[in-house]
């Protein structure tokens, strides 16, 4: 069972929201705004976070940001009416897992909320190696990348963009393929958004390394982490 945190000041959905997440088997803490949902992180420790965008005070975004900038690295998933690329994008550079625009389909939703999870719960499986790419180890196990021996902190879906781009170097992925192997719903998502995506990563790799180039851009196809 994992302990789910939903901050949204629309009582009606959050009521809504929580019903059915604890019909799905999870324990919820609930928040009705930004603010409230600081405090509840710091002291309940959820193993996931569903926020909401557009709140008073302290919005998701700011939410979001703060936590990062904290050091923490809880799986964060936010909500907005305001379903526009430039806003998924400016989320997802802050730090956020995933993004769900209002309205959305609560199966939807819980299957994310699923996939994340399981990135998390992978730590208490069987032991595997990390697999090594060159100055990349990817270790499954661990939810660790590192490059040159350095860790990167990363997100649970940047981590999975990295192990689905490093898994077979010199592959050239299309951005659908590469939304696939992050995501395990069939929810519609823009393609451009891998764009962000990688752009992050590289900022990440390239914070440890200003001469990294090994995730490749192939104009017109999509990207591919270059074998040598």
């Amino acid at each position: 069972m994992a302990r789910v945190l939903l901050i949204d000041d629309d009582d009606a959905l959050l009521d809504v929201l929580a019903l059915s997440f604890e019909d799905a088997g999870h324990d919820v803490i609930t928040a009705p705004d930004g603010t409230r949902g600081l405090e509840r992180i710091q002291a309940d420790a959820p193993d996931l976070i569903v926020t909401d965008v557009n709140m008073p005070g302290l919005d998701g975004f700011t939410l979001c940001r703060r936590l990062r900038d904290a050091g923490v690295e809880t799986p964060l998933i936010l909500l907005t009416s305001r379903d526009s690329e430039i806003d998924e994008a400016l989320g997802l550079e802050l730090g956020a897992d995933d993004y769900v625009a209002k309205p959305f389909s609560t199966r939807v939703l819980l299957a994310r909320v699923a996939s994340l999870l399981r990135r998390q719960a992978a730590r208490a499986g069987a032991p595997t190696p990390a697999r090594e790419v060159g100055h990349l180890s990817v270790d499954a196990e661990r939810l660790e990348v590192r490059w040159q021996t350095a860790e990167l902190t990363l997100t649970v879906t940047e981590f999975r963009l990295v192990e689905a781009l490093s898994t077979r170097p010199g592959v050239v992925f299309s951005r659908s393929q590469l939304l696939r192997a992050i995501r395990d719903d069939d929810s519609v998502v823009v393609e451009r958004i891998i764009d962000t995506y990688v752009r992050r990563l590289r900022r990440t790799f390239e914070s440890i390394d200003p001469a990294f180039d090994r995730i490749e851009t192939i104009v017109g196809a999509g990207y591919r982490w270059r074998d040598s």
